[in-house]
């Protein structure tokens, strides 16, 4: 009996192995594919899974429902089949035993012959504390969908077994999300952005919980490299939904400055959206509110045609002609240009000669006047050019005028003059500059 009851346990594994080698390519093996051998490894939690999951909705149901309530009674380590005929009074005899059979079938329920009861598995157990955490965090309306794999996350972390796995699910529905919220943004809707900015505040109070989480990943010195990449790649997101709040308030700022108010009523576009979406029959409004209905306009190429032949001829036939405007003589200007460039000639020239007679050295109204009050503060604005190295280096009147060897120094008192031009004029001296004689040998040597 034994040698028959393996032999057909080595059947069953060749058949499965035969039909998951269907599912991949002939040249590859699924044994060399790493999460099939991770998931091979895990057949026991995978089958418990199948075993309550498998087939219509109503017989899951009533799986989880079996199996919950026994492993309800904590005190109570094992149950007699009178404990749950008591406990499961409700259900079918039948149905029950179809139950308690699939479940002592895959190894989350244990029949103790010798002592005639049932006893929950630990892998039941630990099938139950998922679905449950699952079922409760979705009853929170959690609209982040993050609080799950959080949890996860935390527990792992909390007796040191997390995984990198774990991190990579949290990290891609945080990156979901942050899509998401962008893809709302992007729509320019209200409401949907409202929608989003809710679940974005949610989405933001499992951030807060998870930061300390995954601040203790990071500082961990025992974790791998992998869940340390993880854990910054998940910071990474954090920081980016955490940052969309500028986003959120700027694109709500600007709908509410393209808002539309009607009249004097206080209402907006908003407003009148809000109350049409919460009509389910939007066709019963227009119900008596029209007494005869709209009737609509077709119009052919043809019929389109004529007209824009009509139009045209008829704009054609009755444009005005104009005339054109009589002539009229142009204003004649004179060009200033050419008078500045005389006068920027004339003091160059000026002040040429001065340094080539000798005769500039002293006050510098010398120089000036006489002269017009126009010509004299034209010059007067010039002198502050001279020794300017950055202007010497130019090409012009005024670079040439930068490399004279003059030296203008001003002064803050005024002086009064005698001219019929100019009253006062700032104390100021224009001087030529020495050349320095060159080094002898002598002065070469003192200088060493």
């Amino acid at each position: 009996m034994q040698n028959t009851t393996s032999a057909a346990a080595v059947h069953t594994d060749d058949e499965q192995l035969d039909s998951l080698q269907s599912y991949f390519k002939p040249n590859i093996s699924p044994d060399d594919v790493e999460q099939v051998f991770r998931l091979k490894s895990a057949q026991p939690v995978l089958q418990a899974f199948n075993a309550l999951f498998h087939g219509g909705a109503d017989g899951v149901l009533v799986r989880l429902l079996v199996l919950g309530e026994l492993a309800a009674d904590a005190q109570a380590g094992a149950l007699t089949r009178a404990d749950i005929n008591a406990k499961l009074g409700y259900l079918e005899p039948e149905s029950l035993e179809t139950v308690l059979a699939r479940l002592r079938t895959h190894q989350m329920l244990n029949w103790d012959a010798a002592n005639g009861v049932y006893r929950i598995t630990p892998l039941a157990r630990n099938v139950l504390s998922a679905v449950d955490s699952l079922i409760a965090l979705s009853e929170q309306e959690n609209q982040a969908g993050m609080g799950f794999l959080l949890s996860q996350v935390a527990g792992a972390q909390a007796v040191g077994g997390i995984t990198t796995e774990q991190l990579h699910h949290l990290l891609g529905r945080m990156v979901d999300l942050t899509e998401e919220f962008r893809d709302a943004i992007a729509s320019g809707s209200e409401f949907r952005l409202r929608a989003a900015q809710e679940k974005w505040n949610t989405a933001c109070d499992w951030v807060d919980k998870g930061s300390q989480i995954i601040q203790a990943i990071t500082s961990d010195p025992d974790a791998d490299g992998a869940t340390h990449r993880a854990a910054q790649a998940i910071g990474r997101a954090q920081s980016a939904l955490l940052n969309m709040q500028g986003m959120f308030s700027r694109a709500l700022n600007q709908i509410e400055r393209q808002r539309v108010h009607l009249g004097q009523s206080g209402l907006t576009t908003t407003d009148i959206k809000t109350w049409l979406m919460r009509h389910e029959d939007l066709t019963g409004l227009a119900r008596g509110a029209i007494a005869l209905p709209a009737t609509p306009m077709f119009i052919t190429p043809s019929e389109m045609i004529d007209v824009a032949e009509t139009e045209l001829l008829a704009d054609k036939h009755s444009t005005p002609v104009f005339a054109l405007p009589a002539g009229e003589n142009a204003n004649v200007t004179e060009s200033q240009a050419a008078s500045t460039s005389l006068e920027l000639n004339d003091w160059l020239n000026r002040l040429t000669s001065f340094v080539a007679t000798g005769a500039v050295s002293g006050p510098v109204h010398d120089t000036l006047l006489p002269a017009p009050f126009a010509v004299a503060s034209y010059r007067a604005s010039m002198l502050p050019l001279l020794g300017d190295e950055s202007e010497a280096a130019l090409q012009g009147g005024t670079a040439s005028m930068a490399r004279l060897p003059l030296e203008f120094t001003p002064q803050d008192d005024m002086l009064k003059l005698q001219d019929p031009h100019v009253a006062a004029i700032s104390v100021a001296t224009l001087a030529p500059i020495t050349p320095l004689a060159p080094k002898t040998e002598q002065d070469k040597l003192h200088d060493r």
